[in-house]
């Protein structure tokens, strides 16, 4: 089958308050787009990669990744944006996944087990349940309701479709001036069904720089040395 990884590394990263892309950040020796390129490398069931970036980082990353079987892909002023100029770069697929760059520790394991249920639904995602009580509020703060815990997830990367099922959707969204931050709402905004699979907690994503430590944290926990 003809499957292709799209790693999104084109966000400004303006929260993690670094001058340089928060992707090229090392977490133990390794920059944060390199283990999220790794997992999907590792997970052996990609054709290609995707690595969807800014035009002032591409000759570091093509230098990161030379010898790699990876197209590099400008990204776009959203997320929608950058998903789009990469279906743009895709002539043909069977599945196509969508990862953000910033999510390095994603296990190979989920991965794989995500694109199996893609294969049988149409589209999957990986989330975790969330582990508080959740409000729903009204414009001036007042608690409307309180959803059934039980039937709520955070939903994460890696999430991948169908490709001709994915393309269609994300089409018709374009075409209705829609610009959603989940690709998973791309989908659903069709009405099609995407089936959530319990990931892990760890795979957090880098978004400030309390996060730096905490992922080397976790991968020295997982290696059995305390950090």
């Amino acid at each position: 089958m003809n499957n292709i990884a799209v790693i999104l590394g084109a966000g400004s990263g303006t929260r993690m308050k670094s001058k340089t892309s928060k992707l090229l950040l090392e977490i133990s020796g390794k920059t944060v787009i390199e283990r999220a390129v790794e997992a999907f490398e590792s997970a052996g069931c990609f054709n290609k990669i995707l690595l969807v970036c800014r035009k002032q980082d591409v000759n570091e990353y093509r230098s990161m990744f030379s010898g790699k079987n990876i197209q590099f892909v400008i990204g776009g002023e959203t997320r929608q944006k950058s998903v789009k100029n990469a279906l743009r770069a895709i002539d043909e697929a069977d599945y196509v996944a969508v990862h953000d760059g910033a999510r390095p520790l994603i296990k190979k394991e989920r991965i794989i087990s995500a694109l199996e249920e893609a294969k049988k639904c149409g589209a999957a995602a990986v989330g975790v349940k969330v582990k508080d009580t959740v409000k729903i509020i009204d414009k001036n703060g007042f608690v409307i309701s309180t959803p059934e815990r039980s039937s709520l997830f955070a939903v994460q990367t890696p999430q991948i479709f169908d490709f001709k099922l994915f393309k269609s959707a994300f089409e018709k969204a374009e075409n209705d001036g829609k610009d959603f931050t989940d690709d998973c709402q791309i989908v659903e905004y069709i009405g099609g069904k995407v089936k959530m699979l319990e990931g892990d907690y760890t795979n957090i994503k880098i978004t400030t720089p309390d996060d730096i430590p905490l992922a080397e944290s976790i991968i020295g926990a997982e290696k059995g040395v305390l950090k």
